[in-house]
């Protein structure tokens, strides 16, 4: 629902900041990996996520865009919320979650607090392949787009579409175009659904 909150930082502590955006004060939960990037200066960004739940709203930020998608990953094992999540992500750095993950070291993330044997081998099987597949650089980074076609790719997978039959399907149309190189990337994606 909110993508991010960029305001003035009015407290901050390690398990939670107030920014005040727009004379709103929001409370929002942090990792120890955000507070230690949080500027010391008073205006900060940080990117959001909100749990929502029977008994009341919570707010979640991130530092950047990657360790939101991270927490986004984690969470979506089963098993594992926000809480948990927001503590494997206070115990190592996002690099070296990944790195555990994608490499299937289980002692390294069994040493996080609240996670078992079970859960950390659950979270291997279940996470291990998206991240080799998405590489792990995609989560560090935030998405950088060089060209359209690339661009186009993205939003047909986001779409549901797989990614080889997209992208053979957007080299196809390239390849019809006379003037391919400057088609939009909304003119690329409705010549490409005609063919999905």
């Amino acid at each position: 629902m909110y993508a991010y909150i960029d305001g003035k930082l009015v407290f901050k502590c390690p398990a939670y900041v107030i920014i005040d955006a727009g004379g709103i004060g929001y409370h929002i939960n942090i990792s120890l990996n955000t507070y230690a990037k949080l500027p010391d200066g008073e205006r900060c960004k940080l990117y959001t996520w909100l749990h929502v739940k029977e008994d009341g709203h919570t707010l979640y930020g991130f530092a950047d865009e990657g360790e939101r998608r991270l927490f986004l990953h984690l969470i979506s094992v089963s098993g594992i919320g926000p809480g948990t999540g927001r503590m494997i992500l206070s115990s190592v750095t996002p690099d070296e979650i990944q790195t555990a993950i994608v490499k299937g070291d289980v002692p390294l993330i069994k040493r996080i607090k609240g996670i078992g044997p079970k859960s950390a081998q659950r979270m291997i099987l279940e996470l291990q392949d998206k991240l080799k597949k998405e590489g792990i650089e995609t989560l560090t980074e935030g998405p950088q787009y060089n060209t359209a076609k690339e661009e186009a790719l993205s939003a047909l997978v986001m779409l549901g579409f797989a990614k080889n039959v997209a992208e053979k399907v957007l080299d196809s149309v390239s390849q019809s175009q006379k003037d391919a190189g400057n088609l939009s990337v909304e003119q690329l994606i409705k010549l490409a659904l005609k063919s999905l």
